[in-house]
């Protein structure tokens, strides 16, 4: 008996035969049902009749993957019961997100032999196995101090700005501050937060939670260990922030330049409007839904530029989406050792191992393909063009929830659709490395090499 529980803990093997991602997969597949329930609750909607199966479900998956993407207008159609279960659902799936990919980190770390798990312990600070219980209170408390601040900032900006009712006014800043940190994007307003295009004190605090979110829980634990220590801090930490930056600078100075004559856009407002709505549109793709501009007036450009934002996304094991941030500089770290002839890849005095090269190729060309085969479903079911079209997966897989405006005209088949998307685009990424590094094991031989011709 104890040599069968040694090989499944081994193996990797959770409760009841079931994979660790496996158990991932299914936690957040039970909380999108329980919400489908709820949503479809007469209560929670304004009005009667209730809400259709597909729309509570569209709902409930773009809440608990949080993405932001809606097939209804959320102030109007859902009442406040329906609000709240929206809320619960964006908190669990940000905290869950967070928890379960810190863990997942950790049951990996587990697999790995003595002297791997020494080099990782000094090269990454990672925590202990004994330490489980502080790991997922450190997400909670990281989580709620965040959005706790936000919602402060907030509710007085509503009550003393917008002489908003202090209970409304709370309600505002609580349900946008945890919209925010988790990168959801819902707003409760019709035009999400373009009326407050040109208000810093909305705008500033929401866009700051939003970056804070997609750092991911691992980059704030070890920040908060060693923040007056850069030479301390990790791969994974130093990719992450150096990334972070550079994506957010280029992104607004991006969007501000491509939209600044566009007079449907950037163009109505003043200078110091523009380069605050500029900066706001360049962190949403980070990977959260808000705007402060119209979508669907943007140039085409502008609009490309902003996919590749998405798809990149944030960073690994917080509530940002998209391949991730360090997958896409570690293939960027491999292009240019490649362009140099240099046998390793390496980047910030690391060699990269081969195994991490080859999961960010298997996430990254694996993302390309769920986008395209979206693209090409969605365009066979429906009469939009393409790059509204290619702009709502790329959204939906990135679990963005930033839209042109065509989410609600879809038909059901394409809804659907997008519901996968969200889904696959949310978990597949630490689930699929999860499974690759668990799954990694050793061989006593070795073929010859072959050389297929490339290029």
């Amino acid at each position: 008996m104890q040599l069968g529980r040694r090989r499944a803990a081994a193996s990797g093997i959770g409760p009841g035969g079931l994979h660790p991602a496996q158990l991932v997969v299914l936690g957040f597949a039970g909380a999108v049902l329980l919400g489908t329930v709820l949503l479809c609750l007469p209560v929670a909607s304004e009005g009667e009749g209730g809400t259709s199966v597909l729309t509570a479900l569209f709902t409930a998956t773009s809440a608990v993957c949080v993405t932001g993407l809606a097939v209804v207008d959320t102030p109007t159609h859902w009442s406040a019961f329906g609000e709240g279960v929206i809320l619960a659902l964006i908190q669990l799936g940000g905290l869950g997100i967070m928890t379960f990919a810190s863990l997942l980190g950790i049951l990996v770390w587990r697999r790995l032999g003595l002297r791997s798990r020494l080099t990782a312990a000094a090269e990454t600070k990672a925590v202990g196995l004994g330490e489980v219980r502080s790991v997922v209170r450190g997400v909670v408390v990281t989580s709620l101090l965040f959005e706790v601040v936000t919602a402060t900032l907030l509710t007085l900006r509503f009550a003393l700005g917008y002489d908003e009712p202090w209970p409304r006014a709370v309600y505002l800043g609580v349900f946008h501050a945890v919209s925010a940190f988790n990168n959801a994007g819902f707003a409760l307003w019709s035009d999400s937060l373009t009326r407050f295009a040109t208000d810093p004190f909305i705008c500033l605090p929401i866009a700051f939670a939003v970056i804070a979110g997609g750092l991911g829980f691992p980059v704030w634990l070890e920040l908060r260990r060693h923040l007056r220590e850069p030479g301390r801090w990790s791969m994974h930490t130093k990719m992450t922030l150096w990334a972070t930056v550079v994506l957010l600078v280029l992104g607004s100075v991006f969007v501000t330049v491509s939209e600044w004559d566009n007079p449907a856009t950037l163009g109505a407002l003043d200078t110091p409007g523009r380069l605050l709505a500029g900066f706001f549109q360049g962190v949403m793709p980070r990977t959260a839904g808000f705007n402060s501009l119209d979508y669907g007036q943007m140039n085409d450009g502008t609009l490309l530029g902003t996919e590749i934002l998405m798809f990149i996304g944030g960073g690994a094991a917080g509530t940002a989406g998209g391949i991730k941030v360090t997958t896409f500089v570690l293939l960027l770290f491999v292009i240019w050792a490649e362009a140099r002839g240099e046998r390793d890849v390496e980047a910030f005095d690391r060699r990269i191992g081969e195994r991490a090269v080859r999961q960010a190729l298997t996430v990254a060309l694996l993302g390309v393909a769920a986008v395209v085969l979206a693209t090409l479903v969605l365009l066979a079911v429906t009469d939009h063009e393409t790059e509204d079209v290619l702009f709502e997966a790329v959204s939906a897989f990135a679990t963005v929830g930033l839209s042109t405006g065509i989410t609600a005209d879809l038909p059901g088949s394409a809804q659907l659709v997008l519901v996968v998307l969200m889904f696959v685009g949310r978990l597949g990424p630490v689930t699929l490395v999860s499974a690759l590094a668990l799954r990694e094991r050793g061989t006593l031989h070795r073929l010859p090499e072959g050389r297929p011709i490339i290029g």
